[in-house]
């Protein structure tokens, strides 16, 4: 299996995978990588990449299987997901790996189907979720660079409160990095567009963020009180309808405690707080300066997602 490629954006634009402090057991799939946090039994991180330019659009079709590589201890398997209304969330989303030669992208739609990949997610449909399913496409179709390539790291944000169900911590939020080869922010690309890799125009690495939270909108001790009354008679723990949020890369990093190497100064979100003078690091200045209610822009259409240095009309929820 061929795995996550770390320079799939070009030799000068390499992007590692996540770096985790907890043990996390690597697991190479038809290209995509998943971080398998032992202890959790879910993935910390993975990692995919997607060639727009050979994308194959296969049917859905898959069983869900246990990784035969990792002990069934490890895996958060279909115990967790029987006689409920939980779904199996994809945190390697179904579509983005599936391109290449026909073979190529068969194994990988079927690669996806494996609970190392899999994470619990609210069962109900909402717009948001929709949303949130579609983010990749729109990054894609933004990124008009080397052939519509795109890298996107996913995971979920394991918290010490999790509700324990079935033997798993269940999280209420999610993550997902997305890089993209860009145009410099001092080009007049940058207003427009990506530019296109073709005629050697320059290209550097560009990236943003996106959160998920299926938290409950309740006050904390009723919070508390259902979810209590819920695992006690094996039940689910609540969960909210999705909202999906675009954030800088710095918060994900700092909320899942993850590495994220260059995606967090190639975020198109702090680069709209570069000082002139480059004395600062853009994401430092983000997270320092602008109140977390600012930096989180809830979002209900794909128009409302920023890709572009330019500063935006501020949203709220």
């Amino acid at each position: 299996m061929t795995g996550y490629d770390t320079s799939f954006l070009g030799p000068d634009l390499a992007v590692p995978l996540p770096g985790a402090k907890q043990d996390v057991r690597p697991l190479d799939y038809t290209h995509f990588t998943v971080l398998l946090d032992r202890a959790r039994r879910l993935a910390a991180a993975t990692a995919c990449t997607i060639d727009g330019a050979t994308l194959v659009n296969l049917p859905r079709s898959g069983t869900w299987r246990l990784d035969p590589r990792v002990p069934a201890d490890e895996q958060a398997g279909p115990e967790l997901y029987k006689s409920n209304p939980l779904d199996r969330g994809h945190l390697v989303r179904r579509l983005d790996p599936v391109w290449g030669a026909a073979d190529e992208a068969r194994r990988a739609n079927a690669d996806t189907f494996v609970y190392t990949n899999a994470a619990p997610q609210v069962g109900r449909f909402n717009q948001s979720k929709q949303l949130w399913n579609g983010l990749e496409d729109h990054v894609l179709q933004y990124a008009a660079t080397h052939d519509h390539r795109l890298v996107v790291h996913t995971g979920p944000v394991f918290g010490d409160d999790d509700p324990v169900y079935r033997g798993v911590a269940i999280p209420r939020l999610f993550w997902k990095v997305v890089g993209w080869a860009g145009a410099p922010p001092d080009s007049q690309a940058d207003e427009a567009g990506p530019s296109p890799s073709a005629g050697g125009v320059a290209t550097v690495l560009a990236a943003t963020a996106f959160v998920l939270d299926q938290t409950p909108q309740l006050d904390e001790v009723q919070l508390e009180l259902i979810t209590a009354q819920a695992l006690a008679a094996d039940e689910i723990p609540p969960l909210g309808p999705f909202r999906t949020y675009q954030v800088p890369v710095a918060d994900v990093a700092a909320l899942t405690g993850l590495d994220l190497g260059p995606l967090g100064e190639a975020d198109v979100l702090a680069g709209r707080e570069r000082p002139a003078s480059g004395a600062e690091r853009p994401s430092e200045i983000m997270i320092q300066r602008v109140p977390r209610a600012r930096r989180w822009a809830q979002l209900r259409s794909a128009d409302q997602i920023v890709l572009g240095a330019t500063r935006p009309t501020v949203r709220t929820q």
